[in-house]
């Protein structure tokens, strides 16, 4: 079974949380026009003034993704 990445874009500022909340459906948009075989997106706000956005990715399309999309961090996803 492949690993799950769980590619994260940070956003700082009064505005990350609309920013985050915004640059979710770019990535919802991104795994429909290349068809990834994952569909897990989401933002969270982590304070008032910072927020992430976030998309999974299988091992096999973390560079793809990563070339393409330019994360600022990733960790390994587990769904639990």
């Amino acid at each position: 079974m492949s690993r799950k990445i769980k590619l994260i874009w940070d956003f700082r500022g009064p505005a990350s949380a609309k920013t985050a909340e915004h640059h979710e459906i770019h990535l919802k948009e991104y795994i429909a026009i290349e068809k990834l075989a994952l569909n897990i997106t989401g933002f969270e706000i982590q304070s008032e003034m910072q927020a992430i956005a976030f998309m999974v990715v299988t091992d096999e399309n973390m560079i793809q993704v990563r070339d393409a999309l330019k994360p600022h961090r990733g960790e390994i996803f587990s769904s639990q």
